[in-house]
């Protein structure tokens, strides 16, 4: 479903991505690994064109990845680390604004009780605890179509027991045959979702 060819990005004399290449299939999860600061974040903001790489190739179905294709748009969910809220709207309207955007059919009192928001339904976001604006950004991306998940560090600001149902949901996700790009430094998420790897600390990485 994706493929990355040669994927490069500098910051001036700096090569943060070099030549970063791999692909991820219907049903497959790829995790991105490295240490702080090696491009975990600039690699996922490239692949969905929220940053632009100097050089290479992303794919989506065999065609050119233009985020403002409508198609790539109805296929693609992704979380980021700056996402925005409607600031003035409570939780049920924020995602019940999103399914309807994305013309999806979600139960979305069933996803808030899922994420674990039913409490803080009626509460705008900056009214929530910075686990809980986590569980939405989640519930977010869950409201709307996807054919593929692009998730920067999706498990960060979540106790044990919440980044044990983001395992099972992903592991669900897959067998649902959504493709899946995370960035994370949680072993125990990688190991429970990813079938491959790609350190972007290593020059020229290809996934394995």
């Amino acid at each position: 479903m994706l493929e990355v060819r040669d994927l490069t990005r500098r910051f001036g004399t700096v090569t943060v991505l070099d030549r970063v290449c791999f692909t991820v299939g219907s049903g497959e999860a790829v995790a991105v690994v490295g240490p702080n600061g090696a491009g975990k974040s600039t690699l996922l903001r490239c692949l969905v064109q929220a940053d632009r790489a100097d050089s290479g190739t992303v794919l989506l179905d065999g065609e050119p990845f233009d985020e403002t294709d409508p198609r790539v748009r109805a296929a693609v969910a992704c979380a980021l680390d700056d996402v925005d809220f409607f600031p003035d709207l409570p939780v049920r309207e924020h995602l019940e604004l999103l399914a309807r955007v994305h013309s999806a059919e979600v139960d979305v009192d069933a996803l808030i009780a899922e994420v674990g928001l039913a409490g803080a339904a009626d509460q705008v976001p900056a009214s929530l605890s910075s686990g809980q604006r986590q569980r939405l950004v989640l519930a977010s991306v869950l409201a709307r179509p996807r054919r593929l998940l692009v998730l920067d560090e999706p498990e960060q600001r979540l106790d044990a027991r919440s980044r044990g149902w983001l395992a099972d949901r992903l592991r669900a996700e897959k067998d649902a045959g959504v493709a899946i790009v995370l960035a994370s430094h949680d072993r125990d998420l990688i190991d429970a979702v990813a079938d491959r790897s790609v350190d972007v600390s290593v020059p020229a990485q290809a996934d394995r």
